[in-house]
């Protein structure tokens, strides 16, 4: 929380020193940000509510405590519903009509790929919660747009890595010789991850058996499941969202 209110309040001054409105901003004492989240629909319950939970709770605790650099924090909500387009038109209304000085949240990286590049040409801050797609910043040399944690590419490459000290000891299975499925739902946070699987399996050698993306929105997995009990692997990595995680480890398949 420290850190959290440093880097804050450091975002804080840039913004007050940012687009000529300083002095209107330093006589309200109100930094405006606009939080967006889905809080319907599938991604919802596959960990965007929790992300959303926590934001409040954070923005809520420094108000309590006299806001950053004397600044109160206003926020306005918006809920995404788990759709692209939705979440583009909140940004938009939040930036366009509520004025916001800020845009945070937003779970989804198929939504934060299109809109960081909206945001970024509108030279507004935005401060990704989540999202962690490389793809999300990768190359695009943005000058606005902030995101405080390691890339889905990263946490990728941590599942090999981890098995390579341990598949000896609790599988008896030498890494070389461990067979890998790498499944992943095929937007940018499935695509980002499994690459990030796929690298570092090379890395110590590991087979990869099969790989496959699929739809997150795919109502049916069932030919997925067949085909990795034909290849057989000793471990299945899985990038997924909820419900299509469960058509793929749900008893019976």
């Amino acid at each position: 929380m420290r850190l959290g209110r440093t880097i804050l309040a450091a975002l804080v001054g840039a913004i007050i020193l940012h687009g000529g409105e300083a002095r209107l901003w330093a006589q309200e004492k109100v930094l405006k940000i606009g939080v967006i989240y889905d809080y319907t629909g599938p991604l919802a319950a596959g960990g965007s509510e929790l992300n959303a939970w926590g934001t409040k709770l954070a923005i809520d605790m420094i108000n309590e405590r006299g806001g950053i650099e004397g600044y109160k924090i206003a926020p306005t909500y918006a809920d995404a519903q788990s759709k692209v387009d939705v979440a583009i038109n909140e940004a938009e209304r939040m930036l366009d009509q509520v004025g916001v000085d800020m845009l945070m949240g937003l779970f989804s990286s198929a939504q934060c790929v299109p809109l960081a590049a909206k945001v970024d040409t509108q030279k507004k801050f935005f401060w990704i919660n989540t999202c962690i797609s490389p793809a999300v910043l990768k190359d695009r040399h943005l000058k606005y747009v902030f995101r405080p944690q390691i890339h889905g590419g990263q946490f990728g490459e941590l599942s090999p890595e981890m098995l390579s000290q341990f598949s000896k000891s609790k599988l008896g299975i030498e890494p070389k010789d461990l067979k890998l499925a790498i499944i992943h739902e095929d937007g940018p946070f499935g695509v980002g991850v499994a690459e990030g699987n796929e690298r570092a399996a090379k890395k110590y050698g590991m087979q990869v058996v099969h790989k496959e993306g699929y739809s997150a929105t795919t109502p049916d997995l069932s030919s997925l499941v067949t085909k990795l009990k034909r290849a057989n692997p000793d471990i299945v990595l899985h990038t997924a969202y909820n419900p299509d995680i469960t058509l793929v480890s749900a008893p019976g398949t």
